[in-house]
């Protein structure tokens, strides 16, 4: 890949989807999408870039961006974040919903970013977990992603076990299943859980998204990492757009909304509320 092809692909995937490719990146980038070119049998980099913005072509930018994006998660990452979530904000919520302010009416998720569905599924866990204690509770949650390849594999709901260590030992009996072939060591999300979630593929540099309903609550953790500041901006204010007044956005512990103009306020580490 010469320098001008690399600069003509990372300045469309940063079009697409919002990632930075800097010079640093050129190696992994032309390994990523070397993949794609024997796939297709197509001989070079530039032929391949002709390719994608052909009529012909056009079904490949989904391939091309599941290869370019970075899908890194684990269950119960950054752990303080979902101990809020139990502690704070559920109760709060459960008085909300037994009261007169918002009877009846569930708790709105997004998992955004939700790569092979780590994320989701503990969300999940946490909410099932309270919902047993207080059954009056009903939640909703939406999880997306930009590449296919990670949303087929979160759909599945299949993990090797040496994914699941920091799931605590009592929702590992509750809410996974061991294959029956053990040589194999694999484990299922239990088929209530996963019907709990609802996948779907979303490019977060589209203009608009709408939910049926305001948000209560996103996670959006370790993915604005890979914006600029001004694309982080016009996200981050997409976000407020679609989360209810007084709801909650959750970012990744290097992340932070300091020095934007957006109705926000940081109520501890990386967890903000929309001012309502």
């Amino acid at each position: 890949m010469t320098q001008a092809e690399f600069a003509r692909f990372s300045e469309f995937i940063i079009g697409q989807c919002g990632i930075k490719m800097p010079p640093s990146k050129k190696i992994m980038l032309e390994a990523r999408l070397q993949k794609r070119l024997r796939a297709l049998g197509v001989p070079s980099y530039g032929e391949y870039y002709r390719y994608i913005h052909s009529e012909s072509g056009r079904g490949e930018l989904v391939h091309m961006l599941d290869a370019v994006t970075t899908n890194k998660t684990d269950f119960f990452r950054e752990p303080i974040h979902f101990q809020y979530l139990a502690k704070t904000i559920l109760p709060e919520v459960l008085s909300e919903q037994e009261g007169s302010k918002r009877r009846g009416s569930p708790l709105f998720l997004w998992s955004a970013g939700c790569s092979t569905g780590e994320e989701p599924y503990t969300l999940a866990m946490v909410l099932s977990e309270f919902a047993h204690q207080h059954p009056t509770l009903r939640f909703s949650i939406m999880a997306t992603d930009i590449s296919t390849k990670v949303l087929d594999r979160a759909r599945d709901g299949i993990y090797d076990e040496d994914r699941i260590a920091a799931v605590p030992d009592a929702l590992k009996q509750r809410y996974l299943l061991r294959s029956r072939d053990r040589g194999r060591n694999l484990v299922r999300i239990v088929p209530e859980l996963r019907a709990a979630v609802q996948f779907k593929r979303l490019n977060l540099m589209e203009e608009s998204f709408s939910f049926s309903e305001p948000l209560d609550v996103i996670f959006c953790r370790n993915v604005i990492i890979y914006f600029d500041r001004s694309t982080q901006e016009r996200l981050i204010s997409r976000f407020c757009r679609v989360l209810r007044p007084d709801g909650y956005l959750f970012l990744g512990h290097s992340e932070s909304v300091h020095g934007f103009d957006l109705p926000l306020r940081r109520i501890t580490s990386t967890v903000y509320r929309k001012i309502g």
